[in-house]
């Protein structure tokens, strides 16, 4: 199998993925997933509309008052920063509920809705897929999904979405790297078909969960008008989505974004019922201190921020749960990792990495820059999930696993050789190592304690390590171009089919990665392992057995190399909630096996359907 060379779209949404698992307007990476920065917008007041009556239309136009009961209406945060400006899913940054990469079932629905609890894709749009031979997916439509104009959603529509992806340069036209056509082949079945020479059942699966579906009666009428110009398309505001979700925009301004239950909603037939809350409303607040302080207050229910030391809110008596009842609290979904540049002297030899990586004290890490959020570190490719233990041999790769132990990296040291100087640093084979600079973003408050953290344990190992924080642009040319010793980033971040494979692929794959001093949009490190190019490679083209095989021997690759070291796990969201007005959110051990997607993304939505208000 070939792999093509990543689209510049393709790279610049691994950036962009980047930047949202690790900013926000709190300077707490990872705390937002629709960060608009720069606003100075004041904290919206869901107080006052506690207990008002519904005085706005239900059309589903940004219409009304904007008040609402509040024993009718979800109040979430942490999604929206500043006034929504949009709500066009291509125009680069819509305002929330539209979204692009966490599989978002408000307004717009995708396909298949993934579960990050067992990684699976559960029915939404579609009911069914199947590969029949191997290039060709086939997907069974829900004969009654309709959009929230009455338009029945069929085929056609899918057609439509796959192909904005091939006409325009927007969030999914990567997938076309891989897919040669979609067709509508009747009015509730399609086939997308794989390229002969660049197959991957992986990213197409991933495809099917992600994409959310746009109505072609609305969108060829938006294209038509902007005379097929992507920059006249994407300055349109659609106001008004047309979705085929349970939801509809009901009223906005510069403090809130509130939503309108569609009670003509299809899915009544899919999940035998309509959801509980009739409006959800997401207030602006104006900083991560405001939003906490409205959450513990009972003022918001569910909270996609970065709490610290949550569990002083329910200390203090508040009705407040995380998924996990005890430490870490919150369920990872990506691992935020350093990289090691390994063509500079030293950092080019991999006991000394590997002596580095030994050396890194994880628990203060997660004390002191995760607080507590992340879980004791297994190094491994893979997550330490179901949805992905599933994929790799835990015995065979546990022997390589490098835990804290400074005086085991310190004879690691010893035995090739690196002896050290009068001033305490080590020198190999004429080199000194160090001082080495290690970078992320100024502002990044737990990465710039983490990495200071990473300094220390370096001394204690004779290794001169020093922090670097330039702004975030500074960081971006570094990270891509290969000007630094060791840096900071977040490798292929989210649960998605295509994980681990994009994530293991973005650490390890040199094909078509520049020289240093270019720009490369993965491997940042240059590493190169021509067995590792192979078993990437094959990883897509094979069964789930024979992958466990694959990538069992890539993670032990990677074990022994250490082109990166992965400090801290971190959730995909924050999901907690507060239970003084609405209750029976889903938790670790309830049965319900709905996963902790804040109620709204992926099979999370599902929360909407068991919750009730008092």
């Amino acid at each position: 199998m070939r792999l093509k060379k990543a689209s510049i779209l393709f790279v610049c949404l691994v950036m962009i993925f980047s930047l949202l698992a690790a900013c926000s307007k709190s300077s707490s990476p990872g705390s937002t997933q629709n960060t608009q920065t720069g606003s100075t917008s004041s904290s919206g007041g869901s107080s006052s509309d506690s207990g008002s009556s519904d005085s706005g239309g239900s059309s589903g136009g940004a219409s009304g008052s904007g008040e609402t009961p509040r024993n009718e209406t979800l109040y979430i945060n942490g999604l929206q920063w500043g006034a929504p400006t949009n709500f066009n899913l291509l125009s680069g940054n819509p305002a929330f509920p539209i979204n692009y990469g966490n599989s978002r079932e408000l307004v717009y629905e995708t396909l298949f809705m993934i579960n990050m609890l067992d990684g699976n894709l559960e029915p939404l749009l579609g009911t069914s897929y199947n590969w029949v031979d191997d290039l060709t997916l086939k997907i069974e439509l829900h004969p009654e999904a309709k959009w929230n104009d009455g338009t029945p959603f069929t085929s056609e529509d899918v057609v439509y979405t796959y192909k904005l992806g091939q006409r325009y340069e927007i969030n999914w036209t990567s997938y076309w790297d891989y897919i040669q056509d979609v067709v509508a082949e009747d009015a509730h079945t399609v086939t997308i078909k794989m390229k002969p020479d660049n197959p991957n059942r992986l990213v197409v699966l991933e495809s099917i969960e992600l994409i959310p579906m746009l109505p072609k009666h609305i969108w060829e009428a938006i294209e038509e008008k902007a005379g097929y110009d992507l920059a006249a398309i994407r300055r349109e505001p659609n106001d008004n989505p047309v979705g085929t979700g349970p939801y509809k925009l009901y009223f906005y301004n510069d403090q809130k974004i509130t939503l309108i239950r569609d009670d003509n909603y299809w899915g009544q037939v899919l999940f035998g019922k309509l959801p509980a809350p009739k409006y959800i409303t997401h207030n602006i607040y104006k900083d991560n201190a405001a939003g906490d302080l409205a959450f513990k207050n009972g003022e918001v229910d569910v909270s996609q921020q970065f709490i610290p030391q949550v569990w002083k809110m329910w200390e203090d008596g508040a009705p407040i749960k995380t998924y996990l009842s005890e430490a870490p609290y919150y369920l990872p979904g990506s691992m935020p990792s350093i990289f090691f540049n390994t063509t500079v002297p030293g950092l080019d030899n991999p006991d000394v990495r590997r002596a580095i990586a030994m050396a890194i004290d994880y628990a203060k890490i997660a004390e002191l820059a995760m607080s507590g959020y992340s879980a004791p570190m297994k190094p491994s490719l893979l997550l330490d999930t179901p949805a992905e233990n599933k994929f790799i041999d835990q015995d065979a790769i546990k022997p390589l696993q490098w835990t804290t132990d400074v005086d085991a990296a310190n004879k690691l040291l010893d035995s090739i050789g690196a002896e050290r100087g009068k001033d305490g640093i080590r020198v190999l084979n004429g080199v000194r190592l160090g001082p080495y600079e290690i970078e992320c973003p100024y502002g990044w408050s737990d990465w710039n304690a983490a990495l200071e953290i990473v300094a220390q344990s370096a001394k204690a190992i004779g290794i001169e390590i020093r922090t670097k924080f330039p702004e975030a642009p500074v960081w971006t040319n570094d990270l891509q171009t290969g000007k630094f010793d060791i840096i900071m980033n977040t490798p292929a971040g989210n649960v998605t089919p295509a994980n681990p494979w994009s994530r293991a692929r973005t650490i390890m794959y040199s094909k078509g990665v520049a020289p240093i001093g270019e720009m490369a949009f993965w491997n940042w490190g240059r590493y190169k392992n021509e067995r590792a190019d192979e078993i990437i490679e094959k990883i897509p083209t094979v069964s789930d057995a024979e992958a466990k095989a694959l990538y069992t021997e890539l993670t032990q690759i990677w074990l022994k190399d250490v082109p990166s070291v992965p400090l801290m796990y971190r959730p995909w969201v924050f999901y907690t909630v507060n239970e003084s007005v609405w209750k029976g959110f889903p938790v670790d051990g309830d049965g319900s096996n709905i996963p902790p997607q804040i109620a709204m993304d992926g099979a999370g939505v599902k929360a909407l359907y068991q919750i009730s208000s008092q």
